[in-house]
């Protein structure tokens, strides 16, 4: 299923709880992470069109407009996890009973590999631009409704935490080390990243609701 986001919320629950291939880790904590910029948007929202927020309204409306962006390529993200994964399981599925068979068969598996990896950390890179614009917007956002900038910066660092799993449980199966040390050292500096970006956005709100 690589239409997720027409189904019922439901629909989405009982799918991801069953026995079913996927959606995977990777999809969900995309789909978790689109709810965490939707709060984004939704502090912006709810900046906009607000006299008292009127000298930093264009720069609210640039980082709402952003969040939409980033919700929309999570949607495309998820279908492309999923894709992913669908060719991983082909080439289980592939003959390997002589040496040809079998080494047409590794070469496969580990395309296969590096396209299951490289989706997962696309989601953290785009997840990452999420924290970015919400600590941006934790500092200007509608104080009525700025403890949801905080929600969404700790949904966006979960999410970012949970999806590089997906790509954690490959790495040991690729060969090419090259390959695996540039992933291994971006997957380090997005994690410190999203640390220190969801750190600042919640001491930000929490001042700003005092």
């Amino acid at each position: 299923m690589s239409d997720m986001f027409d189904q019922t919320f439901r629909k989405v629950l009982a799918v991801s709880a069953s026995d079913a291939p996927t959606p995977g880790g990777g999809s969900v904590s995309a789909m978790v992470g689109t709810l965490g910029v939707a709060m984004t948007a939704m502090v912006g929202n709810l900046t906009i069109g607000k006299p008292k927020y009127v000298e930093v309204e264009p720069e609210v409306k640039e980082i709402t407009a952003k969040a939409y962006y980033i919700i929309n390529r999570l949607e495309k993200l998820v279908a492309a996890d999923i894709a992913a994964f669908g060719k991983f399981m082909d080439v289980y599925r592939l003959p390997k009973n002589t040496d040809e068979e079998k080494a047409k068969r590794e070469e496969a598996m580990q395309k296969a590999l590096k396209t299951a990896t490289n989706e997962p950390m696309e989601i953290a890179r785009t997840l990452l631009e999420a924290l970015v614009v919400t600590e941006q917007l934790s500092k200007i956002g509608n104080t009525m409704a700025i403890s949801d900038a905080g929600v969404a910066a700790y949904v966006c660092e979960a999410a970012i935490n949970s999806v590089l799993l997906s790509a954690d449980i490959n790495i040991p199966m690729v060969k090419d080390q090259d390959f695996v040390n540039g992933v291994v050292a971006e997957k380090n500096k997005i994690v410190a990243e999203a640390k220190r970006l969801k750190d600042l956005a919640v001491a930000t709100v929490n001042e700003r609701m005092k």
